[in-house]
């Protein structure tokens, strides 16, 4: 990460890239299988059958080449067809669309969600309250927490500098710790029910029955639910494999995964405090069950806010209706649309830089920024293996007469960085950045999508559209539940 100072004391800072480099001369795994199936095709069919077995290989290799070289939307097509595969299984297998079977009841401590996320399970620390969301398949253990903060654009630099600083901090703790499997941050933003101004009406306002008085209780009324308000939550998820010994020594079981999952949840929590953010409550079941409801169903969102005491049932928080399409996901009262930010800023940019993407009015949104931390010798192995693979591709280029690519040179040197990083006693996290888009209509979608991405680029981003995974990506994107499966 390459850092300079200006006068406002504000560091400005510069991603890493995507790394694209191959197993060979710039080809991935996907892409010699391809080309190898072809060459194969071609070579047995000229020693068995000599002219003719060369007819009858030239579209095989014809067709190994398209998918090797080919490229649509910027993709390979070799790496489309396992995306493709698993699109026409789920559609034969009609696994596209789920219905909720409301006559037959969902197991006990059981998430009433659809596909992989059926499998979770909730736990509930009886010492906190909190509730925890179990994944057997992973396995993992997660907790989330909500957090306020003060509007980071309206602080003055030394200010903005000071809390990335401690926010960077955070992120350290979780990577020092080794049973952390990742942080996920969630960015929502909701229509404002107008409960927080009504609120302070009635606690604060005059109520003498007067014309001005009348007037400005109506205006409230109105003007309430037409506004936004982003709430922001961070998931905890605990890596059981890892933490495996202090889970015996704590009490075996779920018991000790609680236990131990506690105790990050309070270094968590100093972190925070330590980053002058403001940490709440760890969510419980009633909390969790209305961010699940309100996802799926965000039409719902601002009468259940009204009514505390309505769709707080976790075992009923689902979706009632979800159908898949190759872009899209239906669920209940809405249309969604999941992108992956695919590039970070390439050149230097200063904190806020996703201000256009986040403050953009009128479109509901969350954005999911899923941080993977690597203990420090998992990762001195990793860069150890990616240098020793930039090395040994550059030898077979220079061997064969190709020029150097700045695009590979530019990756290489962010691996340097990523090791004097390391070295110096820094963190390595991978960062996987999500955007849910949530309409009405389809037309309003797109529309959204469209001002997203404008919005995006005025951010120095670049996003894809998840085509053929919406509905794994929907359950990563705009759920809490850390689930990167």
């Amino acid at each position: 990460m390459t850092t300079d100072l200006t006068p406002y004391d504000l560091t400005p800072v510069k991603f890493s890239r995507l790394a694209r480099r191959g197993v060979l001369l710039g080809l991935t795994g996907g892409q010699l299988l391809t080309l190898g199936l072809g060459a194969t095709t071609l070579l047995l069919g000229l020693y068995t059958a000599g002219g003719t077995g060369l007819i009858v290989a030239t579209p095989v290799l014809a067709i190994s080449a398209a998918l090797t070289w080919g490229s649509i939307g910027g993709r390979r097509l070799v790496t489309w067809l396992p995306i493709a595969t698993a699109w026409v299984w789920r559609m034969m297998t009609r696994q596209q669309d789920y219905r909720r079977p409301i006559n037959r009841p969902r197991p006990v401590g059981t998430l009433a969600l659809p596909g992989d996320a059926a499998s979770l399970r909730q736990w509930v620390d009886k010492e906190t309250g909190a509730v925890m969301v179990h994944d057997p398949h992973a396995p993992t253990l997660t907790a989330i927490i909500a957090v306020t903060h003060p509007a980071f654009t309206l602080l003055d630099p030394a200010e903005q500098q000071r809390r990335v600083t401690g926010w960077g901090r955070v992120l350290a703790t979780t990577c020092r710790s080794g049973r952390i499997a990742g942080l996920q941050v969630l960015e929502r933003t909701l229509p404002d029910s107008g409960k927080s101004l009504t609120n302070w009406w009635n606690n604060h306002g005059t109520h003498d029955n007067t014309w001005a008085s009348n007037t400005y209780a109506e205006l409230i009324d109105r003007a309430g639910p037409a506004g936004e308000r982003h709430a922001t939550t961070i998931s905890l998820t605990l890596d059981m494999k890892a933490a495996a010994r202090a889970i015996r020594a704590s009490g075996h079981g779920m018991r000790g995964a609680a236990t131990v999952l506690r105790q990050e949840m309070t270094t968590l929590t100093a972190a925070l405090r330590s980053a002058d953010l403001v940490a709440g409550d760890w969510l419980t079941p009633s909390d969790l069950a209305l961010i699940l409801r309100t996802a799926y169903d965000p039409g719902i969102a601002t009468a259940l806010e009204r009514h505390g005491a309505l769709g707080r049932d976790l075992a009923t928080a689902g979706p009632i209706a979800v159908s898949e399409s190759w872009g899209t996901l239906r669920s209940d009262s809405a249309h969604h649309a999941v992108l992956w930010i695919s590039e970070w800023p390439r050149s230097q940019v200063y904190p806020g830089f996703l201000a256009p993407l986040l403050l953009t009015t009128g479109i509901r949104r969350t954005l999911s920024l899923h941080y993977q931390p690597l203990r420090t010798d998992l990762a001195a192995r990793d860069l150890r293996r990616k240098k020793t693979e930039y090395i040994s591709d550059a030898a077979q280029r220079a061997k064969i007469g190709q020029i150097d690519d700045a695009q590979q040179n530019a990756e290489y040197g962010d691996v340097l960085r990523q090791e004097a990083d390391l070295t110096n006693g820094h963190g390595i996290l991978r960062l996987t950045g999500l955007l849910t888009l949530s309409a009405d209509t389809p037309d309003a979608l797109e529309q959204a999508v469209a001002a997203v991405e404008q919005s995006a680029i005025q951010a120095s981003c670049e996003t894809r559209r998840l085509w053929g995974q919406q509905a794994q990506a929907f359950r990563t994107a705009a759920l809490p539940l850390g689930h990167t499966r």
